[in-house]
């Protein structure tokens, strides 16, 4: 087990060391997120605003999501550091985690980001501990199948098409249930409403976890 760890955070730590000279993914995301927020912060009336505020969120982490997750392997392709991971001594589950986990980060790293300036434009009075524990779960969700279809559609010619097609049919499950349980932590819901839905996403992220760790070394030996 240790072992398997050291390898995975290897593979991370490679992903940091590049993110930190390219500043590609993280930047890129950041800036989409933002300017999601922002123009919808204009776009609805100032009573309007906290009703909808959860949907903004979600829409601004899923679609800057999708962008980063999209860049993730077609910057190892297009340098090609893909055939150099696939010739280590390593089986295809540890590249998965590895690229996973680093895919996870990036995205925690523009929610941390995005909240607190959500909070702010919307001027919502609210900041719950179970906001946190939601966007966490979903982002797992979106980085274990995201991960997945990246290296899946960076062999296609119309890549940047293919990881949408192939992305929201599966992961809209974990949208839903993230947008529903991030209404009713708004709205100063109870505990026992909220639970279904962590239920969701952590089944959710379970099974994808998975079942892309076991399928992830034929898809990327294609």
């Amino acid at each position: 087990m240790k072992k398997f760890l050291g390898k995975v955070l290897a593979i991370l730590w490679k992903d940091i060391l590049a993110e930190l000279r390219t500043r590609d993914i993280v930047v890129s995301v950041l800036v989409f997120a933002l300017l999601v927020i922002v123009i919808f912060n204009f776009a609805f009336e100032p009573e309007r605003v906290g009703l909808v505020a959860c949907g903004v969120l979600w829409v601004a982490l899923t679609f800057a999501g999708v962008l980063g997750l999209s860049r993730s392997f077609v910057l190892e392709k297009d340098k090609g550091c893909l055939e150099g991971l696939m010739l280590c001594p390593v089986d295809g589950d540890v590249i998965y985690f590895g690229k996973m986990v680093g895919n996870l980060s990036f995205m925690l790293i523009v929610a941390i980001i995005v909240l607190p300036i959500l909070f702010i434009l919307f001027n919502l009075p609210i900041f719950r501990p179970e906001l946190v524990l939601i966007v966490v779960l979903a982002t797992i969700g979106f980085a274990s199948v995201g991960t997945l279809f990246s290296a899946l559609a960076v062999n296609t010619k119309a890549r940047e098409i293919m990881l949408p097609m192939l992305f929201f049919p599966i992961v809209t499950p974990v949208i839903i249930a993230a947008v529903k349980a991030s209404g009713i932590v708004l709205q100063g819901g109870s505990l026992s409403n909220l639970s279904i839905w962590l239920q969701v996403m952590a089944a959710f992220d379970i099974i994808f976890l998975v079942v892309s760790s076991l399928v992830f070394q034929f898809i990327i030996e294609e």
